[in-house]
């Protein structure tokens, strides 16, 4: 399965801010989409992604001020991203070996969307379960 045929299913949504937005007006935006990381970008540029891992590493356990904060200044940088046309295989191994949680999905250098752990494993456990389902029915037939 590639990542376009995820994105075909769940949707193109991003939500991003700019690097200069204060980490208190990103946390809203967050909890307002009920995401768990936004895209930082300057013009059609990623310039990384802000997490709410990184809240909670880079203020809060600092005691930084979330309301003074810039983005700019926690967010995961450069963003790892990934094309329409990389496997689901791959970008979980990506995600694993980079241990990071989301990936913006880049064709011709537009963001196009954004896939979460979570989109990968829902993917991961559909092929397994049409798998399963087509080797029953080949055992029954």
């Amino acid at each position: 399965m590639l990542v376009r045929h995820v994105l075909d299913r769940k949707g193109h949504a991003t939500h991003f801010v700019g690097p200069d937005t204060i980490v208190l007006d990103a946390l809203r935006l967050m909890a307002e989409h009920e995401i768990g990381a936004l895209l930082v970008m300057q013009g059609d540029r990623v310039l990384g992604v802000v997490s709410e891992r990184d809240y909670a590493r880079k203020v809060a356990l600092l005691g930084r001020a979330s309301r003074e904060t810039p983005v700019s200044q926690i967010m995961s940088a450069p963003a790892v991203t990934v094309s329409p046309d990389d496997t689901i295989d791959s970008c979980m191994r990506l995600v694993t070996d980079k241990r990071i949680r989301h990936l913006p999905v880049l064709e011709g250098g537009r963001v196009i969307g954004v896939l979460s752990i979570g989109d990968l494993v829902k993917a991961i456990l559909g092929q397994q379960r049409e798998t399963i389902e087509q080797l029953e029915a080949y055992i029954r037939s």
